[in-house]
């Protein structure tokens, strides 16, 4: 039993890190970027990946809350952010691909 308890720690924490870590880099993109990678604005992703952290966080506070259903909706958003949209900012703000 403790080892479960210590594993959805784990995966807890590092979901929010994961979430906090898309926050910022969402925060320092330039802001024409994402129009030009066609992505939704930043301030619509500074939104969804700030909301999804502190979606995270706050389930952790309070984790047999109602509101514990956001968790998995929540780093899903942040990893949509991670796996989708960083790397085309990263690609558009380097010139594009030279294949």
């Amino acid at each position: 039993m403790l080892v479960a308890v210590w594993i959805i720690e784990v995966i807890h924490w590092g979901s929010a890190l994961v979430g906090l870590f898309a926050f910022v880099h969402a925060l320092l993109q330039r802001a024409d970027a994402y129009s030009a990678a066609d992505r939704k604005s930043k301030p619509i992703w500074m939104l969804i990946t700030g909301g999804a952290t502190l979606a995270m966080v706050l389930f952790y506070l309070d984790p047999f809350s109602p509101g514990m259903i956001f968790w998995v909706p929540a780093a899903a958003a942040s990893l949509v952010y991670l796996v989708d949209v960083r790397p085309k900012l990263i690609e558009v703000q380097r010139g594009g691909s030279n294949w």
